[in-house]
């Protein structure tokens, strides 16, 4: 019996289903380690495709996989664009091959020179970017993206360069884009955003940046998630070599740096992009309607091909040796594991989980993944976008599971929203508010959070702008009372703060939410004048002592020091302590501290007493009415508590329980 179904009864009657899916990709692993030795030498075709030197023959290589094409050409700034002067051989199994040797080549083919293919397929003649180009850029006057030749005179040098993830306990993660992620009204660099924005991200307390849309994109409103050039940095944040040193100096400051990867879908271009690469449909994608995502206008890998393996892990290995990446967060995990993409009403039944919409050969794609991702650096993060829930995800590969270390918790931002867009604080239900952010499994581990990009979206609100809305623009100085603002700041504290100590085990944030940022996210596109006024982030609101944007920013803070300080991540699930429906007060222990809650919108009890676990006297370490962050500073960390028994002989606290605030107590003695 597989370890994952010893430790999970609810798996017992599928047993066999388990084991059928686990045998699936210990066959192909079985099959690949027979044809090239290792899964990690399985996935070096990005050391065999592309341009790659020889240096005994004193040349470049340059190799592509068109399976179906009738003639290829090499053509660029090298040979002054002449089409049919390059041509390529077909050696094997579909590769096409040229040899540019040095003493040939080595003046016209420098640092830099763009490149295209010329490709004859059914489709007739099209100029194409190699499918395994390391750096792409767009012609800012026809707006034509072109693969580029990168090959600097001198290699970046990473000193010997190591960083452990798994060091850090607490994964206090900061969601990032580069190039929204400065103050002007255009597109951020990676070397703004070394020099920046890095610092900030330290300061504040986060140890771990997700960066999205790495991989190039040739639109940039997509978020980064239709991707065309897998293998090449986007060229709209600058080189790939100023992208390693992001990472480096990140690692530097301590922060580990997680990659956003879409390996789900691609876009659908044909000029930028993987589709119809040799001329037909079917190359990398599904044939026919299988082959496009219906809800997402892209294009959905077809896992079952080997060459498609071998691409996306040898993007995987490439990302993780050349750049240095730490790990990776899988976008649309859920789109991948079923046939249906996850647009169904609910999951929760076997059939959800193993039936016929489930896609075996997606499974095996993502359990090779994590296998290849751990083997290659055993420290690595690996972390699911999926929202069904599917068995196994987040489970380690030898207890039979897919292999992920972390699933992120979906259920939980989509709650909050409902909460704030359906109902009013006082009909907000305790219990629902608990067992939402503890509906997980004790061995699945889980990353927290209220709200990240999707939330920040036009078309959505975050949580600050659905509990403030036009307030945020003219009743935000600190000289000014307004109730709306003052709810909202109190609220935005509170749900971020109930959030990180309930939900999981690490935690996330997207740039800017911690400080309540006003605005959208809207990309430069048609209905907007092609603006950048929402597509960055306002920093100075934060900085600036004349608004109210200070006090959530103090507050997110001193929340992430706290939950380092006691270790609140790395603690066990909390333990239900009290729930009072009436007073909206729920009371929890969780790390040893006794955590009090006070929804209520003007419930403020003396004398509120509740149930705890051990006697004695206690002590106030943290609480969310600190004048530092907007509250009325109501509580005295000076003040000794102490446990009471009633008639049952059962321990009590009682303590002054102040509304919409949260309070956390420590056992002194």
């Amino acid at each position: 019996m597989l370890p994952i179904v010893e430790k999970d009864p609810w798996l017992r009657p599928v047993e066999h289903k388990m084991a059928e899916r686990h045998n699936a990709y210990l066959a192909v692993k079985k099959s690949i380690e027979k044809d090239f030795g290792t899964l990690a030498q399985y996935a070096d075709w990005h050391k065999y495709l592309g341009f790659n030197y020889d240096a005994q023959q004193k040349g470049w290589y340059f190799r592509e996989w068109l399976p179906r094409a009738e003639y290829v050409y090499l053509m660029g700034d090298f040979n002054d664009w002449e089409l049919c002067r390059n041509p390529l051989q077909k050696i094997e199994n579909g590769i096409w091959e040229i040899f540019l040797p040095d003493d040939l080549w080595s003046e016209k083919l420098r640092h830099n020179s763009r490149i295209k293919l010329y490709i004859k397929g059914k489709n007739g003649w099209q100029q194409r970017i190699p499918a395994y180009i390391r750096y792409a850029k767009q012609d800012e006057v026809t707006k034509d993206f072109c693969g580029i030749f990168y090959n600097p005179p001198t290699s970046f040098d990473w000193e010997e360069e190591h960083f452990d993830i798994k060091a850090l306990n607490n994964l206090l993660i900061y969601e990032c884009h580069v190039g929204m992620a400065q103050e002007k009204e255009g597109i951020g660099t990676y070397a703004e955003f070394t020099r920046n924005i890095l610092p900030r991200i330290k300061s504040e307390g986060y140890n771990t940046l997700q960066i999205m849309a790495i991989a190039e994109h040739p639109y940039y409103g997509s978020f980064g998630y239709h991707v065309s050039n897998f293998f090449a940095p986007s060229s709209r944040f600058g080189t790939p070599d100023e992208l390693k040193n992001l990472i480096k100096e990140a690692h530097r400051l301590g922060l580990a740096v997680v990659m956003d990867l879409v390996h789900s879908h691609f876009v659908e271009n044909t000029l930028e992009g993987l589709n119809m690469l040799d001329g037909e449909e079917g190359l990398y994608c599904y044939a026919g309607e299988k082959g496009n995502h219906p809800h997402w206008k892209s294009k959905i890998f077809d896992y079952s091909k080997p060459e498609v393996q071998r691409f996306l892990l040898s993007n995987i290995r490439y990302w993780m040796e050349e750049f240095h990446f730490d790990g990776f967060r899988f976008d649309g995990v859920t789109s991948m594991l079923y046939s249906h993409h996850g647009y169904i009403d609910e999951f929760g039944s076997y059939d959800c989980y193993f039936g016929d919409a489930v896609q075996q050969e997606a499974i095996s794609y993502l359990t090779l993944a994590n296998d290849l991702i751990h083997s290659l650096k055993p420290d690595a993060v690996t972390i699911a976008e999926e929202v069904s829930g599917m068995p196994g995800v987040a489970i380690p590969v030898q207890d039979g599971g897919i292999g992920f270390d972390y699933r992120m918790a979906m259920a939980i931002p989509d709650f909050w929203i409902k909460l704030l867009k359906d109902q009013t604080d006082e009909q907000w239900n305790l219990e629902e508010m608990w067992h939402t952010m503890t509906d997980r499994l004790w061995n699945v581990k889980t990353i927290a959070y209220c709200e990240s990009h999707d939330q920040a979206l036009v078309g959505d609100k975050t949580i600050a702008f659905r509990l403030m809305d036009k307030a945020m623009y003219n009743k935000m100085r600190v000289d000014q009372h307004d109730l709306i603002v003052e709810r909202g700041i109190a609220l935005h504290k509170l749900i971020r703060f109930f959030t990180i100590s309930l939900g999981g085990q690490a935690y996330l944030n997207f740039m800017g939410n911690e400080f309540g940022h006003p605005e959208w996210i809207d990309f430069p596109r048609q209905g907007n004048g092609w603006s950048y006024a929402h597509a960055r982030r306002q920093w100075n609101l934060a900085d600036d002592e004349n608004l109210r944007y200070k006090f959530m920013y103090h507050f997110d803070n001193a929340m992430l020091e706290f939950i380092k300080s006691y270790q609140i991540l790395a603690s066990d699930f909390a333990i239900k302590l009290h729930i009072d429906e009436e007073n909206k007060t729920i009371c929890f222990e969780r790390a040893g501290l006794i955590f009090v809650f006070n929804w209520h919108p003007t419930k403020a009890i003396p004398n509120y007493r509740f149930y705890v676990r051990q006697p004695g006297k206690y002590k106030l370490i943290f609480h969310t009415d600190a004048q530092l962050f907007g509250g009325y500073n109501r509580l005295s960390t000076h003040v000794e508590y102490f446990t009471s028994e009633n008639k049952n002989q059962t321990d009590f606290l009682q303590i002054y329980n102040v509304n919409r605030s949260a309070m956390v107590f420590m056992k002194a003695d």
